[in-house]
């Protein structure tokens, strides 16, 4: 009986009988609106707005000196809850270093077929060499592209995440990254709203805050 009873969920939820559908149809990113619904129009080729503290694509930052903030102590590794990240850490090159610590991430990757986007990595990153930007709207057509290495999640030398070609990128959604709102975030203590607390980007230096609640609301 409860096999059924799946379809006839299913069935109540489709127009024809007065229900509204949950999964709209993907267009690279946009949306397809139709009249009636809910949600406002958005003219041409555009996304839905996304708030600043959505988690998506993972970049490996670098300091505002070029160097990568990744040491390779492989705590994020350790602290997913879906197991997609594999690091591995080497020691630094004396006479041409990757990061100012002894060790770099000589090896990084995640599987975004498993990554979960619960950012557990982000909040266990000692340097903030690992955020979100907020592109999320990816795809692949085959699965080792979704496995994503040091090669694709390091930043540009202009500070920017690399542009992948099944990447829908649209201006400012590699700008507010959840690293940045972890940084600026005062964790319920007034003392520290708008305090900056974390060190300068390459390609976006140090940072204003968040701003405070009152200030976001107004």
């Amino acid at each position: 009986m409860g096999f059924f009873e799946g379809f006839g969920v299913t069935i109540r939820q489709h127009r024809l009988f007065g229900g509204r559908r949950y999964t709209k149809d993907y267009s690279g990113g946009r949306v397809s609106r139709k009249k009636g619904d809910d949600a406002p129009d958005l003219a041409g080729d555009q996304k839905a707005p996304k708030p600043e503290r959505l988690h998506g694509r993972h970049v490996l930052n670098r300091y505002e000196d070029g160097m990568e903030k990744c040491i390779g102590c492989e705590l994020c590794a350790g602290v997913c809850p879906a197991k997609c990240i594999y690091v591995r850490g080497a020691d630094n090159d004396p006479e041409n270093p990757t990061s100012p610590g002894e060790r770099f991430g000589y090896v990084y990757e995640i599987n975004y077929l498993r990554c979960i986007h619960c950012d557990l990595c982000v909040e266990a990153c000692p340097t903030e060499a690992i955020t979100e930007t907020k592109l999320f709207e990816f795809s692949f057509t085959n699965r080792d592209d979704a496995i994503y290495t040091r090669t694709e999640l390091v930043v540009d030398d202009d500070g920017k995440a690399q542009r992948l070609p099944w990447e829908d990128w649209r201006e400012g959604e590699d700008e507010h990254t959840s690293g940045w709102v972890r940084a600026t975030s005062p964790s319920g203590d007034p003392d520290f709203d708008g305090v900056i607390g974390w060190s300068g980007d390459l390609g976006f230096g140090v940072r204003p805050g968040e701003g405070t609640q009152t200030e976001r609301d107004h």
